[in-house]
C-alpha cells in the first residue's frame, strides 16, 4: 500500500517497525535494509527522534548507517570554506591559499577548522583522500 501512497513519513514507519520485528525474529542482516531505509527518510524530513529511533535500532542489529554521500557533505559548506578545502586538498599550503583568495593564513585556518567536522575528517591527509569530484557543477569554484 505503501508503494502507491505519498506519505514518505508513513512508509519510514512501517520500515522502522518491521526493521524492530525482523531483529526481534533473530534476522538481524534483514533488519538492517528496511532499518537504513526508514533512517534515510526519517533524516530527510527532519523527524529527529524517528531518526535517532531508527538509528538505535540499526546499531543493535550490528549495522552502522551509510555515510551520507560526499555531495551532501560538501553541499554542507560555506562557498568560503569549499574554496579553501578543494585548494588544500589540492596539497596548497594555508598561505598559498591565503595569498589566491586575498585572506590571512589564519582565516584559512579557521575556516578548515570549520569544515573537518562538517566532512567527517580530521587532517589535510584525509581532506587530501576526500573525493570533491561529487560536487555538482553549480557548486564547482575556480
Amino acid at each position: 500500500m505503501h508503494e502507491r501512497a505519498t506519505r514518505p513519513f508513513e512508509r519510514a514507519r512501517t520500515e522502522l517497525l518491521y526493521g524492530q520485528w525482523l531483529r526481534r525474529a533473530r534476522r538481524r542482516a534483514d533488519a538492517r535494509v528496511p532499518l537504513r531505509s526508514a533512517l534515510g527518510v526519517f533524516e530527510r524530513l527532519g523527524a529527529a527522534p524517528w531518526a535517532a529511533r531508527a538509528q538505535a535500532e540499526l546499531r543493535v542489529t550490528g549495522g552502522a548507517p551509510a555515510r551520507p554521500a560526499a555531495a551532501e557533505l560538501l553541499g554542507r559548506l560555506t562557498p568560503q570554506e569549499l574554496q579553501v578545502v578543494r585548494m588544500a586538498a589540492e596539497g596548497a599550503s594555508s598561505r598559498e591559499i591565503a595569498a589566491r583568495l586575498f585572506l590571512s593564513p589564519r582565516t584559512v585556518e579557521y575556516h578548515l577548522y570549520k569544515a573537518y567536522p562538517k566532512l567527517g575528517v580530521a587532517s589535510r591527509r584525509e581532506l587530501a583522500a576526500f573525493d570533491l569530484s561529487a560536487l555538482p557543477a553549480g557548486r564547482r569554484t575556480a
